[in-house]
């Protein structure tokens, strides 16, 4: 069972902060340190929100950090062009000596893209962008030394490129979400990883998803990680809990009701279950971007109870 961080912090986060929780994930023995991609939290009238740019910073985890792969969850398809996603991956994968993992999806915070002045077309149109800036992103990063990649699309096109970015190991292309057909579809085709998404109950979104692998488009399902999205907040004893629940006010509470509040034993027996269900990763979805201690916490009381011998914890 692979055991994930993915920060998406309630009122945005400086770098400085980003860097503190990953190295801490780092120490604290998880698989990987990833980030949402969005410049607007969850409440749209916060004013307090400080956005920054996922593979800007991701760039820097990957040179202060060692060990824990980085990437997002998820990429919005609607924030950059297809060619310069495919060479600014390849280049955050060849800083970090192959650590980086793409997931990406169709976009969905409307508010978001009018806030910063980014186009944001209708839902089937969007999600037929995606699809072409998959065929690109693959397209241009398995095209070997020498070839040349073009794509004639109804959105986007790339004419004889030649100018291949070289990336340290492959990066892997995550797409998840709930929906049952367009994105399990998506993620049969070109995905390495398929995110069932938030919640405790992914087993029919998984089902869904190896049959849409299997009679549509001819995927061997087993090539496919499977993951699960679990918002948690667990404390060292019932009032660093309340604490914690209380720090992230009415927006997290939201977000946490679709995961684990409790104990360690609780995140456990959740992630215990989300294994019987067909998960092999799990990504614990974080708020608090100061909260060092919660990572640690989680660390030692959950993540030490899936790590092999041979991947102790660093010492913190």
């Amino acid at each position: 069972m692979r055991l994930r961080v993915l920060l998406e912090p309630h009122h945005g986060a400086t770098y400085a902060q980003i860097r503190d929780l990953a190295r801490a994930a780092e120490q604290a023995g998880f698989d990987a340190f990833f980030r949402s991609d969005h410049y607007l939290g969850i409440d749209a009238n916060d004013t307090t929100y400080q956005p920054t740019d996922s593979w800007t910073t991701l760039a820097g985890l990957a040179l202060q950090t060692e060990r824990v792969r980085i990437g997002t969850l998820v990429n919005a398809s609607t924030f950059r062009l297809p060619g310069q996603l495919a060479v600014e991956v390849a280049t955050v994968d060849q800083m970090s000596g192959g650590r980086a993992e793409l997931g990406i999806g169709a976009a969905w915070y409307e508010r978001e893209h009018q806030y910063f002045g980014i186009p944001f077309p209708p839902l089937g149109e969007r999600f037929d962008r995606l699809e072409e800036q998959l065929a690109i992103l693959t397209g241009i990063w398995d095209t070997r030394p020498g070839e040349r990649f073009s794509f004639d699309g109804k959105h986007y096109q790339v004419q004889d490129c030649v100018s291949i970015p070289r990336w340290a190991s492959r990066p892997k292309i995550i797409i998840g979400g709930a929906g049952a057909k367009r994105t399990p579809t998506l993620a049969a085709r070109y995905a390495d990883e398929f995110n069932g998404a938030l919640g405790l109950d992914v087993r029919e979104r998984y089902a869904n998803f190896r049959r849409i692998c299997q009679d549509v488009v001819g995927r061997d399902p087993a090539e496919v990680r499977l993951s699960a999205t679990l918002p948690v907040c667990i404390g060292s004893d019932p009032a660093d809990l309340e604490r914690r629940k209380e720090s992230l006010g009415e927006p997290g509470a939201r977000l946490l009701a679709a995961g684990v509040t409790g104990t360690a034993g609780d995140v456990i027996r959740a992630i215990e279950d989300l294994a019987g269900q067909g998960a092999d990763t799990v990504y614990f979805h974080l708020y608090g971007p100061g909260d060092v201690e919660h990572v640690r916490l989680l660390g030692s009381e959950v993540v030490s109870r899936f790590l092999p011998e041979a991947v102790p914890p660093l010492p913190i």
